[in-house]
């Protein structure tokens, strides 16, 4: 099994986070943000990842360090669970629809970081949460999983569907990215880690 678990302490968030790669899309999400859980819970969903994140941050000044810290924590535990990535597909990409939108998500498990970010969300708020903060997520993601990410908005007019196809898509791409190359399937080692 390649898991990780991942605990972050700063002066503006405690998180706890447990990821496994080889899951079945099972999630228990608190970020203390309704939306972020919204999102998270749809990206291990159509990602078969099991995820739990437990997050208590400053959100009483806003939601930046929690969305941003959760997105480094997701990073780290894809880093720590992949090893040394030997005998994984490295690859992915998704073409998501959701009603009028359509977004397409692509990634290189490359060990170099790059976020393509070509969304227009028309909202700068669904509810609560600032809409801006869904690109500080996946640039925090790339940082901490060295990868090149390109998420690109082919269509769309509702920021809530638009991020929505985001986060479902990424799961589908990144599923498919860590999943075993059927060439190198006796070179993918069990990986159990904890920063």
């Amino acid at each position: 099994m390649r898991t990780a678990t991942i605990e972050r302490n700063t002066n503006e968030t405690r998180i706890q986070l447990e990821l496994n790669l080889d899951g079945t899309g099972k999630s228990d999400i608190d970020t203390g943000c309704g939306f972020l859980n919204h999102m998270l819970t749809l990206f291990a969903r159509h990602g078969d990842f099991d995820l739990t994140v437990r997050c208590q941050g400053d959100t009483e000044v806003d939601y930046h360090h929690s969305v941003e810290d959760i997105g480094i924590c997701l990073g780290l535990a894809f880093t720590r669970a992949l090893g040394d990535k030997r005998g994984i597909t490295r690859y992915g990409q998704f073409l998501l629809p959701m009603d009028e939108t359509l977004v397409l998500s692509a990634c290189d498990l490359s060990g170099r970081d790059y976020l393509g970010w070509a969304v227009t969300l028309p909202a700068a708020r669904v509810g609560d949460f600032d809409t801006e903060l869904a690109q500080e997520f996946w640039l925090a993601f790339v940082r901490n999983c060295p990868s090149s990410v390109h998420i690109r908005q082919l269509a769309g007019e509702n920021t809530h569907h638009i991020l929505e196809a985001v986060f479902k898509g990424m799961g589908r791409t990144l599923k498919m990215a860590v999943a075993p190359d059927e060439k190198h399937l006796h070179e993918i080692p069990s990986t159990k880690g904890t920063l």
